[in-house]
C-alpha cells in the first residue's frame, strides 16, 4: 500500500470545563491513504467531529489541549503556527462541514465564498477565479453555474448548499477531505446524488477521504475501511467487507443488529441501552461501553483494553467481545 497521506498517532484531545480538562478523544491513530475513503462512524458524542477538527485545528486554543501528533505529508499539524496551518487548510486539506447553512456567509453569494479560498492560496487573476469557480460549480454537477454563482445561501436548496460546500472544499484541489456528516438533513435521493458525487471526485482527483457518519448504509456503498468509534477510542478497525460481514466488538454487533433489513422484517430491531456518556462523566479506566452491555460479566472486560489486531487488519478493543451475545427477548 502507498505511504498514507495521513497519520494519526496516540491523539489525545481535551477540552477546558472550569478548571478542568476532560478528555473527549483518547489515544487515536489511524491513516488515510491516497484514493481510499476511510469511514469514522458511531452514536452522536461518539468524538467524531472533535476527531475532525482537531485535524484542521479549529478548536478554540485557549480551552482545547492537543497532544500525540498528527503527520500530514510528514509534517506534524500540531506543531505548526496558524499562519503555517493556514497555508495547509483549505489548499491541501478540505473540510466539508456537518451543516451548509450554518457553515456558509449569509451575507456572501456562493461563488464570492468560493473565490475567498482561492484569493489566499492562488494568484489567479479576477477573470480567472470567476471562471476557476463557475467550473468547480460544474464538475459538482451543478447545471446552471452562472446563477448559483450569484445568490445568497438562503436562496438555494439543501442539496445545492451542500454542492457548494463540497466546491469550496475543493477549490484548491486537496490530497485529504474531510466530509463531516455530508449528507444529513438531506432527502435520500439527494444523499444518493451527494455520495456518487464525493465518490467521483475521489477517483478522479487521487484524493483521501475521511468520511464522518451514522449512517452505515453509505458506510456499505461508500468506505474501503471503517473506524468504530465510542466514547472517544476506536473500539474496531477494519476494511469495509470484513467489518459487515464479520463484525467483532460488541458495539459494532449492536449498531448492525439495530439496522433494520429484509432479513428482520418480523424481528424486533435490537435498541442499545443508555446513552454514550458526557465528557465530564467518561470512565478513567476500563471498557467504556461495559454499563450498556450490563448482562456480560464485568470479569470478561479489562481493566486497560487496548487496540489488538485479532486477525490481518482488523482491530478490536478489549477482550468482551469473545464471550458477547445478545440477550433473547421475551
Amino acid at each position: 500500500m502507498t505511504q498514507p497521506i495521513l497519520q494519526i498517532e496516540n491523539l489525545r484531545a481535551s477540552f477546558r470545563i472550569q478548571d478542568e480538562y476532560f478528555t473527549a478523544v483518547n489515544g487515536v491513530t489511524l491513516s488515510v491513504h491516497p484514493n481510499e475513503v476511510l469511514a469514522i462512524v458511531g452514536e452522536s458524542g461518539c468524538g467524531k467531529s472533535t476527531l475532525a477538527l482537531s485535524i484542521t485545528g479549529l478548536h478554540e486554543p485557549e480551552r482545547t489541549k492537543l497532544e500525540g501528533s498528527i503527520l500530514f505529508e510528514g509534517t506534524n499539524l500540531l506543531s505548526l503556527d496558524i499562519n503555517e496551518l493556514n497555508q495547509i487548510r483549505g489548499r491541501k486539506i478540505g473540510m466539508i462541514f456537518q451543516d451548509p447553512l450554518s457553515a456558509l456567509n449569509p451575507l456572501m453569494t456562493a461563488g464570492r465564498q468560493i473565490e475567498e479560498s482561492l484569493d489566499y492560496h492562488t494568484k489567479l487573476s479576477s477573470l480567472n477565479k470567476r471562471q476557476r469557480t463557475l467550473d468547480l460549480l460544474e464538475r459538482v454537477g451543478i447545471s446552471n453555474p452562472k446563477q448559483i454563482c450569484d445568490r445568497y445561501p438562503h436562496e438555494l436548496s439543501g442539496g445545492l448548499r451542500q454542492r457548494v460546500m463540497i466546491a469550496m472544499a475543493l477549490a484548491c484541489d486537496p490530497l485529504l477531505l474531510i466530509a463531516d456528516e455530508p449528507t444529513t438533513a438531506l432527502d435520500v435521493t439527494i444523499q444518493a446524488q451527494i455520495m456518487t458525487l464525493l465518490r467521483e471526485l475521489q477517483q478522479q482527483m487521487n484524493t483521501g477521504i475521511m468520511l464522518i457518519t451514522h449512517n452505515l448504509g453509505v458506510v456499505a456503498e461508500m468506505a474501503d475501511r471503517v473506524a468504530v468509534m465510542y466514547a472517544g477510542e476506536i473500539v474496531e478497525l477494519a476494511d469495509v467487507h470484513t467489518l459487515f460481514a464479520h463484525p467483532m466488538h460488541p458495539y459494532t454487533r449492536s449498531l448492525l443488529h439495530s439496522v433494520p433489513s429484509l432479513q428482520t422484517l418480523h424481528e424486533k430491531l435490537h435498541v442499545i441501552q443508555g446513552i454514550v456518556p458526557s465528557l465530564q462523566k467518561l470512565p478513567a479506566a476500563g471498557c467504556r461501553f461495559q454499563s450498556r452491555i450490563d448482562w456480560i460479566p464485568e470479569s470478561e472486560h479489562e481493566k486497560n483494553p487496548i487496540l489488538r489486531e485479532v486477525e490481518p487488519g482488523h482491530w478490536v478493543r478489549c477482550t468482551c467481545y469473545q464471550n458477547f451475545y445478545f440477550p433473547q427477548h421475551p
